[in-house]
């Protein structure tokens, strides 16, 4: 069976969960001989040396446009090249509209991954203006016409069908994303830390992620100021959504250095193993997000052995479990699709208060992590997510025949 896989991100080109999730899968489908799979990559981007994997760029003639409207220019171009695939299966509203125009006119089913919902995600209008209207119809165009609709989680899927009410339940299917535990595990580097201004000797709480709104990182920020004053915080933050948000963080992140030491912001992307060594010596990862479908980098924390405090949303209760691989901060949302707090002060003081119960006992945070490492090796593998969703392919592409 011939599988297209469309995708925003693929390696070298990785900046979020998805594109983590698209790479594992596809090596994991392209490894499993039994499978008898033929995976294709469709990729946005920098021309790719990587067998059976194309790469698109923006259309010279939309490069002055909307980055919406550049994203289906790129699309387009994908469409005609998946002539011939027996399924074709889309990433995100970026490459939605390739996968839904490439089921219309090659007549094979679309299976979609959602790894976040434009009606979920409304600050992406400060990111892409007008745009913004154009991806959410893009999304909910795709998601009426596709074939499946796999969500990453149990609270994605209730989202899902929430955010699209028309859908037949029975075409959305869970299947969580996952962790290579070999690729990510614990690494002891100290010279490697120093270099990058941990103080490994010191309890640390640890952030990784894009400085986006859903990502939650200024309800965090606020919080470290609540924390005890030996604690350090580290922050593998960059790739800002708007200018806005950028200043917002830098900011909040000046007034903290200015009231205490041990704040350590790291705006680089860090490679696999120096993120390894920082998650390794945390006492805490932290996952603040108002908005997490599942949450890879949750995974990947608890790969490397750390304790993970992070908000009771969306599908982070589903890996992180309260009181055995760290602990889970509630949180009373807004209905309007922000995510945003209905009380911020509250969840920064309860998301304080979480944290410093888990850095105030390296023991406990100690058997969080271990718990946590123990769960992501058993019940988050890639060969496991691979096989179910060959499953999938098996049974869209029945239906047509």
């Amino acid at each position: 069976m011939r599988v297209d896989i469309v995708t925003k991100e693929y390696p070298p080109e990785i900046y979020g969960g998805a594109g983590v999730h698209v790479t594992e899968l596809v090596k994991a489908m392209r490894g499993d001989a039994s499978a008898d799979l033929d995976v294709r990559v469709h990729a946005f981007g920098a021309p790719r040396d990587e067998a059976g994997t194309t790469s698109y760029g923006v259309p010279a003639e939309l490069v002055a446009a909307n980055p919406a409207i550049q994203t289906m220019g790129t699309d387009l171009q994908i469409v005609a090249d998946v002539a011939g695939a027996d399924v074709v299966h889309s990433h995100t509203w970026y490459a939605n509209f390739a996968g839904h125009v490439a089921s219309l006119l090659h007549g094979i089913p679309h299976v979609i991954t959602a790894h976040s919902l434009e009606p979920l995600r409304p600050w992406k209008a400060e990111q892409l203006g007008g745009g913004y209207a154009v991806s959410s119809f893009i999304e909910r165009t795709a998601y009426e016409g596709a074939a499946a609709i796999v969500a990453v989680s149990d609270g994605m899927r209730s989202d899902i069908l929430r955010s699209y009410p028309g859908l037949d339940p029975r075409k959305v299917r869970v299947i969580y994303n996952g962790i290579d535990a070999q690729l990510w595990h614990p690494v002891e580097d100290p010279e490697l830390l120093r270099g990058l201004g941990v103080d490994a000797d010191r309890p640390s709480v640890v952030f990784v992620g894009r400085i986006t709104r859903q990502k939650g990182l200024p309800y965090l920020l606020r919080a470290v100021a609540l924390l005890p004053p030996e604690v350090q915080v580290v922050l593998c933050a960059g790739a800002p959504d708007t200018p806005e948000i950028m200043a917002e963080v830098t900011g909040l992140v000046r007034d903290l250095q200015a009231t205490r030491d041990g704040v350590v912001w790291i705006d680089r992307l860090l490679s696999r193993h120096e993120l390894c060594t920082v998650l390794t010596a945390a006492t805490t990862f932290v996952c603040p997000s108002i908005y997490e479908p599942l949450g890879i980098v949750n995974l990947e924390a608890m790969a490397c052995g750390a304790a993970v405090v992070g908000t009771a949303t969306g599908g982070i209760p589903e890996v992180v479990l309260d009181g055995v691989t760290g602990r889970l901060v509630p949180i009373d949302q807004a209905e309007d699709g922000t995510g945003t707090p209905n009380d911020p002060d509250r969840f920064v003081a309860d998301l304080a208060a979480a944290l410093t119960e888990v850095v105030g006992d390296a023991e406990q945070a100690a058997r969080y992590g271990a718990a946590g490492r123990t769960r992501a090796v058993e019940e988050f593998s890639w060969a496991t997510i691979a096989s179910q969703t060959a499953a999938l392919y098996t049974e869209v592409a029945g239906r047509g025949r």
